[in-house]
């Protein structure tokens, strides 16, 4: 699923794949993920990318999605789908946002 033209990318997922995350399903919303990407026809502007360990176990299985700063945890397969959904129409996938960095003030 690689994405070659960066000009035309809107969104960056980033998949964690860390120990927590694979034992809550990490593997099944990965692929989720990305099969509702080739369904919606949108692997010109989303892209996806397998992190290890993101730090937010205890809300696993996160998804982060970038630029917009949003975290989301507690997806399941369903829900990686409904977010790729949300995002070809330009919105969020509620219920399952943990926080927007790009909206925490810094320290």
């Amino acid at each position: 699923m690689a994405i070659y033209n960066l000009d035309q990318l809107q969104h960056h997922i980033l998949l964690c794949n860390g120990g927590t995350c694979m034992r809550n399903d990490g593997e099944e919303v990965t692929q989720a993920v990305r099969d509702e990407i080739a369904k919606q026809q949108a692997g010109g502007f989303i892209h996806t990318t397998r992190t290890k360990c993101n730090g937010r176990c205890d809300d696993g299985c996160v998804t982060i999605v970038y630029p917009q700063g949003d975290w989301y945890g507690k997806m399941t397969p369903e829900s990686g789908r409904e977010l790729v959904q949300a995002l070809c129409k330009g919105d969020k996938l509620d219920g399952h946002l943990i926080t927007n960095v790009a909206n925490t003030p810094a320290n």
